[in-house]
């Protein structure tokens, strides 16, 4: 079996979450509205983590914060 994905907002990303694999998603400042705002989860597909960009364009925060996330196995 697949132990996580790792993926920015694509399709691969939601057909993860539809089949309950762990899925961490790094988004963007302005992501998609379906992220909904100031959160860390997913109310539509319960395994999935997401990493958000703190500033515009800021994705060495969003790296480091998966880094982090995986070095301390919070998977």
């Amino acid at each position: 079996g697949l132990d996580l994905v790792i993926t920015v907002d694509t399709a691969v990303a939601h057909l993860a979450g539809a089949l309950g694999t762990p899925v961490w998603i790094l988004l963007s400042f302005a992501a998609d509205w379906r992220w909904l705002l100031d959160r860390d989860d997913c109310p539509w597909y319960p395994t999935m983590k997401l990493f958000r960009q703190k500033a515009p364009g800021d994705w060495k925060s969003v790296i480091s914060s998966v880094r982090e996330a995986l070095y301390s196995k919070k998977i």
